[in-house]
């Protein structure tokens, strides 16, 4: 029925509904933000991991912030995972969140502000001091109707911050973009006070981080920034570019790149991001978010920096109704860089799961991998884990994307069954050990 009345429902009354959703709540609430600085992140990935890093780095540096991302709401120190499948909440829900944090007494708030949630208006009545763009390439292009119109709603978030001014207590209005991306001067382009880069320097603007000395290893990444040596125990070369960002923002707000440098190097993981599940099994098995083509290709980059044997990829096709032209893309990448690759079930919404899963299932066919050799379309996403454990011998890589730490899996009308893919690791894994103490079958 819900589901239905979306479809008869004109899309300008959606429109309205929004806009009056995210101006009544900032009223019902009494604009907590105008009383905390406020940081907005956003991009096409990357938000949640900066979201992480800047969160942490804050903590250990005096402030006492809160955040609202994808993987996690937090003020101070406790944090909850977000169960929502939503990144910034909708019906009054991110306004009441910033008031829960103002209430509790942070001094910052940070807010991961999608494209989708400014197409709906949710960052209206946020009162932003400092906006950060981590990067930006075609996603969510089914939504958006195009690239240029998804290009245009991140936009909306820099010319939203252009509308307001400096808090008495707070630093500057200031831009941050990751100058790398070609169209970084489009979100440079407002009557913004300060407007400085990442990864790149641009002409125009007022200041840039650019990391130098890189090194990326199999236990980590090290770079100099600001004349301040950081070493962080993450792997991957997105991790240099989350943390030059989270870095910026936080140096924005007068925190140091030495405090920022100090505060990384003790972040020995991100939930559901590259996250290492050890349940005693003799392979290593990684947890990963990535549900889009250049995620899973930098998951894949530090992957062949981890010494193993075969590789096992159990994958979806992320998000039923919305991005079709990447599954087969995704089935394409996994055919190519894993030994095995088991398709399943993720968050079909309304959509038939068979017809997603068969997408994912062609792109690996067309690479090569042949049914119930190589290639398994498995529809329980709990026994296609289970079946994934099953065949890795002492050495391996399993790899599990698409959900990461997210607590929910979607189905028709929006129906959320708990599920956490770290947790089915564990539980699978237990499972195949007590058959094994038994001698017998699951």
């Amino acid at each position: 029925m819900l589901s239905f009345l979306r479809k008869i429902t004109p899309q300008p009354v959606f429109t309205l509904y929004h806009y009056l959703l995210a101006v009544t709540g900032a009223f019902r609430y009494n604009y907590p933000t105008r009383r905390m600085i406020t940081i907005g992140v956003t991009g096409t990935s990357g938000k949640s991991s900066t979201v992480f890093f800047l969160h942490r780095i804050l903590l250990a540096a005096g402030h006492m912030p809160g955040s609202t991302s994808t993987i996690e709401f937090c003020i101070g120190d406790s944090c909850t995972m977000n169960k929502t499948k939503m990144t910034q909440l909708g019906r009054w829900g991110t306004q009441r969140f910033l008031a829960r944090m103002l209430k509790a007494g942070c001094d910052v708030a940070i807010v991961e502000t999608t494209s989708q949630a400014i197409e709906q208006f949710r960052h209206l009545g946020v009162a932003y001091d400092v906006c950060l763009l981590t990067n930006l390439y075609p996603e969510h292009i089914e939504a958006h109707g195009s690239f240029e119109n998804y290009k245009n709603a991140k936009k909306k978030l820099f010319g939203y911050l252009a509308t307001l001014t400096r808090k008495l207590f707070g630093p500057p209005t200031t831009a941050i973009v990751n100058g790398t991306v070609a169209e970084a001067p489009e979100f440079l382009d407002f009557k913004i006070e300060r407007k400085w880069t990442t990864q790149a320097a641009l002409p125009n603007t007022d200041r840039s981080f650019v990391p130098s000395n890189i090194q990326i290893t199999g236990t980590g990444v090290s770079f100099d920034l600001d004349l301040v040596h950081f070493a962080i125990p993450l792997l991957g070369d997105y991790v240099v570019t989350n943390a030059v960002a989270a870095t910026a923002a936080a140096v924005a707000i007068g925190v140091t790149a030495q405090q920022c440098a100090d505060a990384l190097s003790k972040i020995a993981g991100i939930p559901g991001r590259n996250e290492s599940v050890d349940a005693g099994q003799p392979f290593k098995v990684i947890v990963d978010f990535a549900f889009e083509p250049v995620a899973m290709e930098k998951l894949y980059d530090v992957v062949k920096m981890i010494p193993h044997g075969k590789i096992i990829h159990v994958l979806g096709g992320t998000g039923g109704g919305r991005d079709k032209r990447r599954r087969p893309i995704l089935g394409n990448m996994a055919g190519e860089q894993a030994n095995v690759v088991v398709v399943t079930n993720e968050d079909p919404y309304d959509e038939d799961p068979r017809v997603i899963m068969q997408a994912v299932a062609d792109g690996a066919r067309a690479v090569g991998k042949k049914d119930n050799e190589d290639l398994f379309v498995i529809d329980d996403r709990r026994a296609a884990i289970h079946f994934a454990l099953q065949k890795a011998a002492p050495g391996d890589i399993v790899l599990v994307t698409g959900k990461g730490s997210e607590q929910a899996m979607v189905l028709a009308n929006r129906n959320f069954v708990p599920w956490d893919d770290r947790a089915v690791v564990r539980e699978e894994w237990h499972a195949i050990e007590k058959v094994k103490q038994h001698g017998g079958t699951r």
